[in-house]
């Protein structure tokens, strides 16, 4: 048999194992199903298996992978037909779980185009209209509650986010003694979280967008631990959608409904921003404090605001040189009121 020099599953034969890992690779990379390999002749069956990679999941034979699922290739190598047949078996899922039929796609980047989010500061009012918008667009489960976007109240004259109050609550917003900072995934040009990921099951795209393939996650959260903005979320439980709620346009890489043990994340609504739309959080915005779009524009609003601003990014020193930026306005006006 001829083993092509491309294909990681016969780098990982052809290599051996050359570490303490068993993992086949002597870089220290494993693909998938190399790990899959060695845990399963270690453990002794799928089952097993998938207990002991998502350790928080119960045996129940719905939690179990399909064959077609555990076989599946990484997103990267798939054929034109097999992603079809993987779109396929997510609309059947989708069907099983919530009793209606989804529009699923695999929508792609866009040539020449890198998405970038600026936040003006001054304006936000705290209202969490953003929160619940991105919720309800990207199929996030309603119990628990995951969100994808935080709002602090921060001391005036602080960016300090020890400082900050996620869980404020407050009969009438924004506090006049208070600014608040929306915090979400941040798409780093040099994204930690992707650095740890043991088989790939988180990447960055041509746009910018870092994002993660839920077929392939086994939750063991090193994303998580390792992301300086606390902007991934664990489905330590099913996720729980009513049925009249979901978003049935969906795509692979997105908004599709995610299972308990994976990781999920902002992904600046892919199945939106790439067919030419705003993103949730932006349109709902009363006050217009967000600004999306294309930094490769020379004319774009986030261009516009890169070169002419007070812009600045959260945790700098710590190198991950984000595409999420927060500015302020010249002056501060706090024209809409508000309780001390």
């Amino acid at each position: 048999m001829t083993m092509d020099p491309h294909n990681k599953e016969d780098q990982a034969s052809d290599q051996g194992c050359q570490g303490s890992c068993g993992c086949g690779s002597g870089d220290g990379k494993v693909s998938r199903r190399s790990f899959l390999r060695v845990g399963a002749a270690a453990l002794g069956g799928m089952a097993a298996l998938t207990a002991a990679l998502s350790p928080l999941r119960e045996l129940d034979p719905d939690d179990l992978p399909s064959v077609e699922e555990f076989i599946q290739k990484h997103y990267k190598e798939m054929s034109g037909e097999q992603m079809q047949a993987a779109l396929g078996r997510i609309e059947k899922d989708v069907q099983k779980r919530f009793g209606v039929t989804p529009e699923v796609a695999d929508i792609k980047p866009l040539d020449g185009v890198e998405f970038v989010y600026a936040l003006n500061l001054s304006r936000c009012i705290g209202c969490r209209k953003c929160v619940h918008a991105c919720v309800a667009e990207n199929n996030q489960s309603r119990s628990p509650e995951v969100q994808y976007i935080r709002v602090l109240e921060m001391p005036r004259g602080t960016t300090d986010l020890e400082q900050g109050d996620h869980h404020y609550d407050r009969p009438k917003v924004p506090s006049d003694h208070h600014y608040y900072m929306p915090v979400q995934c941040h798409q780093c040009a040099s994204p930690p979280c992707v650095k740890v990921c043991p088989i790939e099951a988180t990447w960055q795209e041509s746009d910018g967008i870092t994002v993660v393939d839920y077929d392939w996650c086994i939750g063991c959260r090193y994303c998580e631990a390792a992301c300086p903005y606390w902007a991934r979320r664990f489905n330590f439980a099913e996720p729980q959608i009513p049925k009249d709620k979901l978003n049935k346009k969906m795509s692979y890489l997105s908004n599709r409904p995610r299972h308990k043990g994976v990781i999920e994340k902002c992904h600046y609504c892919l199945q939106r921003t790439r067919q030419g739309q705003m993103p949730a959080c932006l349109e709902v915005c009363p006050v217009g404090a967000r600004k999306f779009g294309n930094v490769l524009d020379a004319d774009s609003d986030v261009t516009q605001i890169l070169k002419h601003k007070r812009v600045f990014v959260l945790k700098e020193d710590v190198g991950t040189l984000p595409r999420f930026f927060y500015y302020f306005d010249e002056r501060y006006p706090r024209s809409q009121g508000g309780e001390a």
